[in-house]
C-alpha cells in the first residue's frame, strides 16, 4: 500500500424533489439520528460560525423541531432552491471528527439536492470510521434518510486521475443508486453487493480500505466503471422533468 494518505468524503445527490419545509426537517433529524448509530463521533453536532469558539457554543440536539427552527431563518432557507444547512462534530483534535453539509426541498435539476460528510482522517491499522462495516452504515443512513438518486464514498486520489468524461455519477470506492436510476450489474470479486431495503443497492468495491494510491485498486475502480457505464448506470445526472 502507498504510504501517501488518501482522503475520503460521503455525499448523495438527487434531483427536483421539492418538499416542505416539515418534510426536510423530518428527513434532517432521521438522518443525524441514523447517523449517530453508525460512530460515537457522530454523537453530537454544532452549528458552523465564524470561529471555532463560536461555534462550539452552538450545539443542538437534531431534532425535528430543531430542524424546523433553523430551516425558518434566512440564514438557511434558500426560497426556490430549498434548505441548506451545515454541521460540524466539534472536534477540534487534528484530523478527527468531520462537518456534514446538505441541501435539500429544490425542485431544480442543478444544482441538485445533496448531503455530503466529510470523513476523518485515520491512520492505516488505526481504523474506526474508515471501514467497508462503518462506511456501508453511513451510506445506508443517508440512503434511507434522504432517498437519493445516487451516491458514494469518495477517494480524492482516484478523482484527482480520473476526470470522469461524463460527469456524476462518479465512482467511489461504495456506491449507491436508487431503484429507479437502474439495475447494477453483476461485477467482478472482491466487489459485494446489497440491498438497502427496497430503496436500493449498495456497491463496495474493496473490503480493506480503497487506495486510490494503489495500482490494483484503480485498475479494479476502472474495471467496475466500464461495467457500470455499460449498465446505464453512470447516465449524465440530469434526471427528467416530472
Amino acid at each position: 500500500m502507498s504510504r501517501t494518505t488518501d482522503k475520503y468524503y460521503a455525499a448523495v445527490y438527487w434531483v427536483r424533489r421539492k418538499e416542505p419545509i416539515e418534510a426536510c426537517a423530518r428527513r434532517t433529524e432521521a438522518f443525524f439520528n441514523l447517523l449517530s448509530q453508525c460512530d460515537p463521533i457522530y454523537a453530537r453536532w454544532f452549528e458552523q460560525a465564524d470561529s471555532r469558539k463560536k461555534a462550539l457554543q452552538l450545539q443542538f440536539e437534531p431534532t425535528y423541531e430543531t430542524f424546523l427552527r433553523f430551516f425558518r431563518r434566512r440564514k438557511y432557507n434558500e426560497g426556490a432552491f430549498g434548505f441548506s444547512f451545515s454541521a460540524w462534530t466539534g472536534h477540534e483534535e487534528q484530523a478527527l471528527g468531520g462537518m456534514a453539509m446538505l441541501g435539500c426541498g429544490s425542485d431544480a435539476a442543478t444544482p441538485p439536492n445533496n448531503c455530503l460528510l466529510y470523513l476523518p482522517k485515520e491512520e492505516l491499522g488505526l481504523e474506526r470510521v474508515l471501514t467497508a462495516r462503518v462506511l456501508g452504515q453511513v451510506m445506508r443512513a443517508m440512503a434511507l434518510a434522504w432517498e437519493p438518486d445516487w451516491g458514494g464514498v469518495f477517494s480524492d486520489a482516484y478523482q484527482s486521475l480520473r476526470n470522469e468524461p461524463v460527469g456524476p455519477p462518479r465512482t467511489g470506492w461504495l456506491m449507491y443508486f436508487s431503484r429507479h436510476w437502474g439495475q447494477v450489474p453483476p461485477l467482478p470479486e472482491p466487489v459485494h453487493t446489497e440491498s438497502v431495503e427496497d430503496k436500493g443497492t449498495l456497491v463496495i468495491l474493496t473490503p480493506e480500505r480503497f487506495d486510490g494510491h494503489d495500482p490494483a485498486h484503480v485498475a479494479l475502480a476502472d474495471q467496475v466503471r466500464t461495467l457500470l457505464d455499460e449498465a446505464g448506470l453512470v447516465k449524465e445526472f440530469n434526471a427528467p422533468e416530472g
